[in-house]
């Protein structure tokens, strides 16, 4: 007697995602990253490439006009370069990125994005931390770490700073993270 051996679901959708592969890797929509086994390491359709090229190219430059429009208010502004763990509840310095193109490393992924200082007397600064998001939107890992910096005292205050467009200006409008938490379920 014969034994008929059917191949498994998972044979069959691993074969359907192999020749899909495949067939992207062949397209000129699709940028192909490949290891030295001759295996696809990435597939990445260049559209959102070029997406992303711009999207991170128009962040800096907000990132610049927020920075600037503090300045003129009166404030002292530097890149902070610590971030918070919330599971051990320490404050560390950020990890470096590091861009193989350019062949350097980014200095500054911290968060928030800035600290700023403003003299109120003679002897006191106040302190604040300003994070820089076009749309004004925190993701929860960053409305706990706000919390944190507050709890802790390491910021009086922290602000979202967010574009406003106006016609054909654009403006930067700062929200006080503590009306986003006050929100949060």
């Amino acid at each position: 007697m014969m034994e008929v051996k059917v191949p498994e679901k998972e044979n069959v959708i691993r074969r359907d995602k192999i020749l899909d592969e495949i067939k992207k890797a062949a397209s000129e929509e699709y940028e192909t990253e490949w290891t030295n086994g001759g295996r696809i390491r990435t597939l990445k359709k260049k559209s959102k490439i070029r997406a992303g090229k711009k999207s991170k190219a128009k962040g800096g430059q907000f990132e610049l006009r927020v920075r600037n429009d503090l300045t003129e208010k009166g404030w002292i502004v530097d890149k902070w370069s610590n971030n918070t763990n919330l599971e051990s509840g320490e404050m560390h310095p950020a990890k470096r990125k590091y861009n193989p193109f350019s062949k350097a490393m980014t200095i500054g992924t911290g968060f928030p994005d800035f600290v700023a200082f403003q003299l109120m007397d003679e002897e006191r600064y106040n302190v604040i931390g300003v994070e820089v998001k076009t749309n004004g939107n925190l993701s929860r890992v960053e409305k706990e770490k706000c919390a944190w910096y507050l709890k802790n005292k390491i910021f009086s205050e922290i602000w979202v700073a967010r574009k406003v467009k106006e016609k054909n200006r654009v403006h930067v409008e700062y929200i006080d993270v503590k009306e986003i938490l006050g929100r949060m379920r």
